[in-house]
C-alpha cells in the first residue's frame, strides 16, 4: 500500500494539503522578500477524491497582502490517469503566510516588484 493513500487508492487529504502548502509558500515567496511561514488554513474544501495516478496541479492567487502577512487562495485540480478529459477541481482553501525575519519573528512584508500593494484585497468574482 502506498504511504500516502488508503487501500482503495484514494490519496490522503493531508498529502493534498501539504502539496497546497508547498505551492502557496512558493507563490508567496515570489511576492515577498524573505521567508514566509504558514499560520492559517481557512475554508478547506474537498470537492472530489484524488486517486493514485492522477496528475495533480495547484494554482495560486494572492488574495490579500497585510502588514506582516499574505493570504493565498489555492485550488487543486486533477487530470485522471488514462482518461482524456478536462481537469477537475478537487480541493480549494485559503492559506495565510507570515513574513519572518532571521529571528523567526514576524516582520513587515517587503514586496518584490509586482504591482501589488500592501493592504490590497483582490476580488476574483468567485461566489461562495
Amino acid at each position: 500500500m502506498p504511504a500516502d493513500a488508503n487501500p482503495g487508492g484514494d490519496i490522503f487529504g493531508g498529502w493534498i494539503m501539504s502539496q497546497m502548502d508547498l505551492a502557496g509558500a512558493i507563490h508567496a515567496s515570489y511576492r515577498v522578500v524573505g521567508r514566509v511561514v504558514t499560520v492559517a488554513v481557512e475554508s478547506m474544501k474537498f470537492h472530489l477524491p484524488v486517486y493514485v495516478g492522477d496528475q495533480v496541479s495547484c494554482f495560486c492567487d494572492t488574495r490579500k497582502i497585510g502588514t506582516t502577512s499574505i493570504s493565498v487562495h489555492i485550488e487543486t485540480w486533477v487530470r485522471r490517469r488514462q482518461q482524456h478529459q478536462e481537469y477537475l477541481k478537487v480541493t480549494e482553501a485559503t492559506y495565510t503566510y507570515v513574513s519572518i525575519g532571521e529571528n523567526r519573528q514576524p516582520v513587515p512584508v517587503q514586496l518584490r516588484e509586482s504591482g501589488e500593494k500592501k493592504g490590497e484585497e483582490r476580488n476574483t468574482g468567485e461566489q461562495e
